[in-house]
């Protein structure tokens, strides 16, 4: 098969590759008609995430028909039309067992694209398939689902739910890229009294005061005025960071209110600086984490439904093998405008 593969910092190219096999009976191998690009894969381009082996296959957000699975999974079959889950779970360890599931110790986790091969191609093998890839129901199109592989359930679980968004919550969005703009939908879900988005690049802004965002401002324009005038002095509720820089990270502490919630999104490939001389006293509880996708079955569910805007983050499609002009495209989004690609096999509806 084809398949997008990392040579090391700064190099991936599609090569022809070994179709993937059952390993383990808990397995299922699908074959990919959608799958798109995250930021993190550009981390791993830069060499962020150094775990990342050469000659791995890149990629951790799938959909697709399920072709075969080994003897022990029981929820799919192979014709299913499937949902391929960022994060892999055993089931059976203690984080699994707390829905932790991207802590999982029995060889699960973010392992796609990372620990092993990934979803940026033909076919995938999944591990530990009933719990990690979700049936899909017909009225969820193939790339609008692809976006609660990762995105949404990110968005959601580590920035809304670990910030404690509550009603009548200012909450800051800083970053508006994609999972800045998927956390600035998913906010929406509690009620917030205002939601402001900050970021570098005035159509990313744009999108975000589409999507949902009260308020919009440059990051270089003086985001800590605006946050401070909008909330007479007292900053936000919740500070949402969605980059993955120094920059982005103190901006946050500097505008969250005394008592407030710091919620990390970004992959961090630098230190940056907590000011606990000015942090200790304001009672600010700062969170990190990797998602779990224990909160997919309810968004999906929502999707199903037609109460989660999934679409509108899809600026460019592309067919499979155009893999690498559509990491052209997305790398560069000043330029092309990009928010989230998505690549369809020939199978794809």
């Amino acid at each position: 098969m084809k398949a997008l593969v990392y040579h090391g910092p700064g190099q991936s190219s599609w090569d022809q590759v070994p179709d993937p096999g059952i390993k383990d009976a808990a397995d299922a191998v699908v074959r990919v008609d959608a799958v798109t690009i995250c930021g993190t894969d550009l981390h791993i381009l830069k060499g962020d995430v150094p775990d990342v082996a050469t000659g791995t296959v890149l990629g951790h957000e799938a959909v697709g028909e399920v072709v075969e699975v080994g003897g022990d999974v029981r929820t799919v079959r192979p014709g299913d039309r499937v949902l391929v889950s960022c994060i892999c779970a055993c089931g059976r360890c203690r984080f699994c067992k707390e829905a932790r599931y991207g802590q999982c110790l029995g060889g699960g986790g973010w392992v796609l694209g990372h620990l092993i091969d990934g979803a940026q191609a033909e076919y995938v093998r999944v591990p530990f398939a009933d719990l990690s890839v979700h049936p899909l129901p017909h009225s969820v199109a193939s790339n609008d689902a692809v976006m609660l592989a990762d995105i949404f359930p990110t968005a959601y679980e580590v920035g809304v739910l670990n910030g404690a968004v509550r009603p009548g919550d200012t909450v800051a969005v800083i970053g508006a890229g994609p999972i800045g703009l998927a956390a600035i939908i998913t906010a929406r879900l509690l009620s917030p009294a205002r939601i402001i988005a900050v970021d570098l690049a005035e159509p990313r802004l744009q999108a975000a005061r589409q999507l949902g965002a009260d308020a919009i401002v440059k990051a270089s324009e003086g985001p800590e005025d605006l946050i401070s005038d909008l909330t007479d002095g007292f900053g936000a509720d919740v500070a949402i960071e969605a980059v993955g820089v120094p920059e982005s990270f103190e901006l946050c502490t500097r505008v969250v209110r005394p008592g407030g919630h710091i919620a990390n999104i970004g992959v961090h490939g630098k230190p940056a600086t907590l000011h606990l001389e000015d942090l200790w006293i304001k009672d600010v509880t700062i969170t990190t984490g990797l998602v779990d996708t224990c909160t997919t079955p309810v968004l999906l569910r929502m999707a199903s439904a037609g109460r989660l805007d999934l679409s509108s983050l899809v600026t460019h499609t592309f067919p499979l093998e155009h893999m690498e002009e559509a990491y052209d495209v997305f790398s560069t989004p000043a330029d092309s405008g990009a928010l989230k690609v998505v690549l369809n096999g020939p199978a794809a509806p």
